[in-house]
């Protein structure tokens, strides 16, 4: 297990230059809720200035996830910088058949919404706050907080490097690669862990926090007009994820002159529990 941090430094490898680049190419996004701390069990606010570490609940639904998606070759996995968050990452890459000695890159970015005074006291707090400035919880933001469009331009400047790290690392397939989604064991019926991913060669994880992973969602699905699960309508996807639940998304990239060009997004699922069976997830 190594970690690097700070994502924005890392070089990246260039295509030779006698190897024309894949004209489209796609990915996957898996997206992971940090286990439970003991401040989500007693519903308080941790934000970026409370870093607790996971609860005994927290550690074992890191490995039920980590169990969960353990037959999936995770080509770059990414975690916020926070205790919480990079506890689970190893965890999860622990019990990986493909990806235990792939380094988690810690970026700041992917840090939990800034709560600001609101760190630290009871969820009630918070809602008593929005309430007496006549506003919903939801969107409300405590002094010194971050407002929700700040927390989503982090998400979009992630997303840029995501997009221009995959194009540079994975231009070209895997020598005999034959399409197939690479080290993604099986694939079954019911709520798989391979599922959306059959057909795509590469594999990103990203371990953040509850309210980052909820703006990310709304923004893929809202603003980059993600196409959506059968029979699932877009207010569905948005509610609040458990500890350790499991979201994904697949994207289609093509190269334009001046960064990545998103041809192509397709939410696969969100906000999935299947791992924890009988583990009591935190709210």
């Amino acid at each position: 297990m190594r970690l690097r941090h700070n994502i924005a430094t890392l070089p990246t490898r260039k295509c030779a230059a006698q190897e024309p680049p894949l004209t489209m190419f796609t990915f996957s996004l898996t997206l992971v809720r940090h286990g439970e701390t003991q401040y989500n069990r007693d519903r308080l606010l941790q934000g970026q200035g409370v870093d607790t570490p996971l609860s005994e609940t927290g550690l074992q639904q890191a490995d039920a996830v980590g169990r969960y998606l353990r037959g999936i070759t995770f080509n770059d996995v990414f975690a916020s910088d926070l205790q919480r968050a990079i506890r689970t990452a190893e965890i999860i890459l622990k019990n990986n058949a493909h990806s235990s000695g792939t380094a988690v890159l810690l970026e700041p970015l992917l840090r939990e919404r800034g709560f600001g005074v609101a760190e630290g006291r009871p969820k009630d707090d918070l809602k008593n706050m929005a309430n007496a400035a006549g506003q919903s919880c939801r969107d409300y933001t405590p002094p010194g907080g971050e407002t929700l469009d700040q927390v989503k331009l982090r998400f979009k400047k992630f997303l840029s490097f995501l997009f221009k790290r995959m194009l540079d690392e994975h231009c070209r397939p895997a020598p005999g690669s034959d399409g197939a989604a690479n080290g993604a064991e099986g694939g079954g019926s019911g709520a798989a862990a391979e599922d959306g991913l059959p057909g795509v060669p590469v594999h990103a994880l990203v371990v953040s926090h509850g309210a980052y992973i909820r703006v990310a969602v709304k923004h893929l699905v809202e603003d980059l007009k993600s196409s959506l699960p059968a029979g699932v309508k877009a207010s569905q996807l948005f509610s609040p994820s458990p500890n350790t639940g499991v979201s994904r998304f697949v994207f289609t990239l093509s190269r334009g002159e001046g960064a990545p060009l998103l041809a192509a997004c397709r939410c696969v699922f969100t906000n999935r529990k299947d791992h924890l069976g009988n583990l009591s997830a935190a709210v």
